[in-house]
């Protein structure tokens, strides 16, 4: 992968991490091709809404008035949370995952002949009247796969948002079986650029540099329990996902959301990152993920135990009597309950944290993902360099 200042091993720890959040649940979640699921247009046909939600996503005549637009997210397990977008014209429609620990907007392509791509929805640039061929090569190495293609320019819309000059990856090869059985057909990055493979621009830039949202800030809301109505809203934020006050927390490196964590504390006794350490909120990763001996400790306080799979599992009839985790940020303290991060799967308990080795020059770094943004709505804020937290609803 091709990193700007920010070593690519970063990304490729990430995507393991993803990747393991799926696995360390295996036990619960054998059959992994369940992530496959039904598709989005069937769900919507179901419920009658397939023609509203076409009419409202796929139409890029329609003007865009409020410069503030909301993109459903679909709630996959409480591990994913995938969106639909289109690129071209006319549009073909796919299934990304809105991710705010990468930087880069990729799909699969026509001339991808990986397994992976055989059973996810590929972009024939020959159908758009608008794609202008770029041909860039990019190179994007996760953890427990990759990808690689080139670039192009299209129109991408976004939740009604047009961004007509927007740069794109188009992969040619997917290995691995991780991008398989995913249930999104590409990814769209909410990093900084700082962070891009190929020096893409990102949509967010895009639309911020084209006057397509009022504020250059998007937030995010994600719901419990495999609910729906997750959402990402761009240009603002909305009151009606969250109570009490914004907390804003400046930005400390401008590649992911990184912020400064002061501690994390059990039963008001710090038990990790007791000389602070740095931390990234991110929408791409579904469990919380620190250091080895810090998550040892948090384990250790939770009751969770390790079985013969190395799974960190837990007691379901115990999580009434479990600790709150608290994350201390810029003087606040963020309260995790165990109805958080406790995973519950056909009857078996897992814990919510995972162990990583991930350095950076501020220390080891710490993942705020999915686990986390659940309880606290999440503004991302480019104009200020900074992100909002408020208890979510």
């Amino acid at each position: 992968m091709l990193i700007r200042r920010l070593p690519s091993t970063k990304i490729a720890m990430k995507w393991a991490l993803v990747f393991l959040g799926l696995v360390a649940l295996s036990e619960c979640l054998v059959r992994v091709p369940l992530m496959k699921g039904k598709s989005m247009r069937q769900s919507l046909m179901e419920q009658g809404k397939l023609e509203e939600f076409l009419q409202k996503y796929n139409d890029l005549s329609a003007k865009y008035n409020n410069f503030m637009s909301d993109l459903p997210m679909y709630n996959y397990l409480d591990l994913e949370y995938v969106s639909i977008i289109t690129i071209g014209t006319p549009p073909q429609s796919f299934r990304i995952l809105p991710d705010t620990g990468s930087a880069n907007l990729w799909v699969p392509s026509i001339y991808c002949n990986s397994q992976a791509c055989s059973n996810h929805r590929k972009f024939n640039p020959s159908l758009s009247s608008t794609y202008r061929a770029q041909n860039t090569p990019v190179s994007i190495q996760y953890g427990t796969g990759s990808m690689t293609g080139f670039l192009g320019y299209d129109t991408v819309n976004v939740g009604g948002i047009v961004d007509t000059n927007q740069l794109f990856g188009l992969s040619q090869t997917e290995p691995g079986s991780f991008l398989y059985y995913s249930p999104f057909d590409g990814i769209m990055g909410l990093a900084y650029p700082d962070i891009s493979a190929s020096h893409s621009t990102p949509v967010f830039d895009n639309m911020m540099r084209q006057g397509l949202v009022s504020q250059d800030l998007f937030s995010i809301y994600l719901t419990r329990n495999r609910a729906q109505g997750s959402v990402v809203t761009f240009g603002g934020y909305d009151t009606s996902y969250f109570t009490g006050q914004i907390n804003w927390v400046p930005i400390t490196v401008e590649g992911y959301w990184q912020i400064a964590i002061e501690n994390v504390m059990v039963n008001g006794q710090v038990v990790a990152c007791a000389q602070g350490c740095p931390g990234i909120v991110d929408s791409g990763t579904s469990l919380i993920a620190g250091p080895p001996s810090d998550i040892a400790s948090i384990q250790q306080q939770i009751g969770a135990t390790v079985n013969s799979y190395h799974q960190y599992t837990i007691n379901c009839q115990n999580i009434g009597s479990m600790p709150d985790v608290t994350f201390t940020i810029n003087n606040v303290q963020y309260n995790v309950p165990p109805s958080a991060y406790v995973r519950q799967v056909n009857g078996q308990c897992s814990s919510g944290f995972q162990s990583m080795v991930l350095p950076t020059a501020q220390g080891d770094l710490w993942i705020l993902g999915d686990v986390f943004i659940r309880e606290y709505y999440s503004i991302f804020d480019r104009g200020n360099n900074r992100v909002g937290l408020a208890q979510a609803v």
